[in-house]
Order: structure tokens, then sequence, then C-alpha cells
């Protein structure tokens, strides 16, 4: 009979966390490599060129690939023959394993989760408690699939309870494109079938867990019902010409993954879940000799991708722009930016629209007129480091505040990830501004291009604090022009009958 020690199990749930902040799973990196060299359009290649190149920088920097470094899940199974050797519950020492990963003071992680969802959310700053799922089976051995998921795929999480003859592959062909780019594809989708609403959700994240091995099924031929579905929505999800970033390209999913129970006869519940470019999971097994050993990967195992800057390429001067050089922008348009930029995300902009409503000044050091907000909440630097991982966050979130801080403060421009929604996209045109993207994914990479970093407004809020950053050639893609164009529409729509042509 294995016994199982508190120390153990909070030992090996710490260092797996901190080993999926920085260490990409192999057949991720194989897979989004593969992407990286079939693909055509040169905007959705870059962007996986930005992914990979990241992803190597945080592996050899031990920092984190992106800046959300997730809300963790846990799925652990109890062999019926353990014994514990502790004094609190699995949920408690999953948590302290969460907490002490999340304060690591050599890589800390950015704490994200936050308490009483109704309001007021306030940060529980060691990023506890996490989401634990416990079951018990055959065995004397405890193993353990831990995750840390972003908010910005958790958020495109579907269901719906269709009809028993209802078609699976219609509605998740429906539902793809309504999803937006905001779970930074291309990535994995995995699919729970069956049991009740709640069942189908915990297979669906369960399914998540897996290895990348679509390219496998490919080549041995599908033989059971669920292979079969898995192969025809993977061709066709492909064939919506997405792309990476939702810039439009060949690669919207790396993998369908599905997981299914026996169900009611009068339902049919199907949830759906994205893991994104920061796919982070790893499994281990704890059998009472001590704590989990995780392999370190060979820097080796990363392919030697490199982002050159393009003859097209505009350099931009933030300190000195106007709003007449922005109608000089291209959608799809690289640039790379150099200047002060001030940050901000929902809390940010819940604050400040309260006290535009009020008639109060906003607080010093906070002047958006003429400049860029960049939708950001950083990690926490370490070392020499000015700022840690600061990648974009999905920008749709601020959709509500766009007009209002176009007309009210005269910000000039935003930088975030993905798509801008139709009410976003017509304060931009109404007002002439532009909407810039950055590289979902690509966090530590882009924390490169700060050279300067300062808390200016709302400490209290932590990573979703304003801050004022000084970027040395950042770059980033015109998303939508100051005419309303977006290439979020124009991309995949473009992609999705070439690739028909293709075929």
């Amino acid at each position: 009979m294995a016994v199982i020690t508190k120390a153990d199990f909070i030992d090996s749930v710490e260092s797996a966390l901190q080993f999926i902040s920085y260490y990409h799973p192999k057949d991720f990196v194989d897979a989004m490599h593969e992407a990286y060299q079939k693909e055509q359009n040169s905007g959705a290649k870059d962007a996986i060129a930005q992914i990979l190149i990241n992803s190597r920088m945080s592996a050899e920097g031990r920092r984190p690939v992106c800046q959300d470094t997730g809300i963790v899940t846990a799925f652990v199974k109890i062999g019926m023959n353990v014994q514990w050797d502790t004094d609190q519950t699995v949920q408690e020492m999953v948590d302290e394993g969460v907490r002490r990963a999340y304060q690591n003071a050599d890589n800390p992680l950015r704490a994200s989760v936050v308490a009483n969802p109704m309001g007021p959310r306030k940060n529980t700053r060691d990023n506890t408690p996490a989401v634990v799922h416990i079951s018990m089976e055959p065995g004397d051995t405890v193993t353990v699939d831990v995750a840390a998921k972003g908010g910005g795929s958790e958020n495109k999480s579907k269901f719906v309870m269709l009809n028993p003859n209802d078609s699976i592959v219609d509605w998740v062909l429906e539902t793809v494109p309504k999803m937006g780019a905001g779970w930074c594809p291309p990535g994995m989708l995995g699919i729970g079938i069956g049991g009740t609403a709640e069942k189908a959700m915990v297979m669906a994240k369960e399914s998540l867990m897996e290895p990348v091995d679509i390219h496998e099924l490919l080549e041995k031929g599908a033989e059971t019902p669920a292979e079969k579905l898995r192969l025809e929505i993977f061709e066709k999800v492909n064939k919506l010409g997405i792309g990476a970033q939702g810039l439009g390209g060949l690669t919207t999913v790396l993998d369908i993954k599905i997981n299914h129970c026996p169900t009611h006869a009068a339902s049919l519940p199907v949830a759906m879940i994205p893991n994104c470019a920061a796919t982070r999971h790893v499994h281990f097994t704890l059998d009472g000799s001590g704590p989990a050993e995780l392999e370190q990967p060979s820097l080796d195992d990363w392919p030697e991708v490199t982002w050159e800057v393009g003859d097209n390429v505009r350099r931009v001067n933030l300190d000195e722009i106007t709003a007449t050089d922005v109608q000089e922008w291209k959608p799809g348009e690289t640039l790379l930016l150099s200047g002060k930029i001030l940050t901000g995300r929902d809390a940010a902009h819940k604050r400040i629209q309260e006290l535009l409503d009020k008639g109060e000044p906003l607080p010093d050091g906070v002047d958006f007129n003429g400049k860029f907000i960049y939708y950001v909440g950083p990690v926490d630097a370490v070392g020499d480091e000015v700022v840690g991982p600061a990648g974009p966050t999905t920008s749709t979130r601020m959709d509500k505040f766009t007009r209002m801080m176009l007309e009210k403060t005269g910000l000039l421009g935003m930088i975030g990830k993905a798509e801008r929604g139709d009410v976003a996209i017509e304060a931009i045109k109404d007002n002439k501004a532009v909407y810039l993207m950055a590289v979902g994914g690509a966090a530590y990479l882009v924390s490169k291009a700060i050279k300067q970093s300062r808390v200016v407004a709302f400490e209290d809020l932590g990573m979703e604090a304003i801050y004022e950053f000084e970027v040395k050639d950042m770059p980033v893609t015109v998303a939508v022009d100051v005419a309303g164009e977006s290439v979020h529409k124009t991309g995949p729509a473009i992609w999705k009958v070439k690739i028909e042509e293709m075929a």
C-alpha cells in the first residue's frame, strides 16, 4: 500500500506548475512547427514564428510563455489502496502547491483569480483556489493531470444541448467562427459528448490534457466513431480559413480531442473548450517513493525559427505621432512601435468610466490624449527585467469602453489581441482611430521590447493597474484602420476561398 505524504503531493504540484509555465509540451511544439512550415499567409506565418521563438526563449529563460499564467485545473485520480499521510484535504494541498508556485521568487506567476465573481472582484493574490476534480480508481498510486488555463481561451468555451439526431459537426462549424480569435489559434479543441451538461464540460476540459496526435490518426486511419468525428472536424475547421491569430490561413486547429460517455435518450449534450497557443499541462504519478520528477526537455526539441523585419515595415515614434499620421496606415501592415504607451484592462477601464461619469479628473500621470493604450496585465519582473512577460489580452472585452475612451480621453489608438466587435469598429471609424494587434502567446518575446515600466495609477488592482511602458521596436499589425476595415474579417474570408480553390 502506497503512502502519499502531504509534502510530496504539494511539492509535486508546485514544481509541475512552474514546469508548465515555461516548457511547452514537445508534441505541441512539433505541431506548431509543422503549421509554420506549411503556412502560406505571411501574416499568419509571422505570428506562428513569434509564438515558436517565444516558446524557445521561455524555455531558455525559464519565464512564462504567456503573461496570463492561467487558472489552475487539476484532475486527481486516487487509487483505492492509497493511504494519505496528511492533515489537509486534496483541495487544500493543491491550493498550497498553487500558492507556492505562483509566489515563487525566481519565477513569479501572475495572480489572476478573483474572489466574489458577482463583485467586488477582489484578486486573491496567490491564484487560489484551484479547480480540482477528484476521482477514485483501482490501484495504489495517485495520478495528477495539472493545467493552467488562460482566460482568453477559457472564455470561448461553448456548450449546447442538441437534439439526439442533430449534427455535431454542423454545430462545431457554426460555432468556431463565432468564437473569434481571442483563444489564440492555432490550438486544440476539446469536445465532450454525452452524460449531462456538467459532465460534458468536464470531459471536454480533460480531453485537452492529451497529447497532439492527430497526424498519427491520419496515418493509421479512423477505426471508431469518435476517431472518424475527430478527423472530420479537424479537416472542416481548418477549411474555415480562420488561421493563426484569426488573420486567415491554413491552420486553425492543431488537433481535435473527443471524450464521450452514455447519455439520456432524449439528450445530446456537447461541450467545446479551446486550448490556446500557451498550451500548458503535464501528467505525473505518485507512488509513495517521493515527489514527482519531471523530465526537463532538451532545447534541441525546439526548431530554429527566425522572425525577420520585412522591407515594408513602418517604424513609428509614438511620442510624435499625430492623427494625420495614422490615416496612412493600411490593414495588415506591420509596424514597429517606439515611445511611450499606457496600459489598461477591464478593471482600469471601469474605474476610468466611473471617474468620467462623476466629472472627476483622471489620476495624475494618466493622459491618453493623442496616445495609445495597450491591453495587458504583465507578470511581475525578476532580476534585471524591466517587466515580466507582457503579451496582449483579448481586446473584445474592452469594446464597450472604446467609444468612451476615444471621445472623452482623446485616445488615438489601441493595442491588443484578436478581433474587435462591430461596436468598437464603428467607434474606431467614427473617430478615425486605429486598432493594432500584437501576437497572443508571445508574451516573453514582447516584453523584450519594453525598455522602461512604471505604475502610474490604480496600483491596488495589481496586474490590472495602469502602467506606463516605454517600448522600442514593438511589433504589431494594423488590424482595424481609420476606415474601419478589419483584417480579422477580410483575412479569414479570403483564405476560406483560397483553401476551397486549393482543394
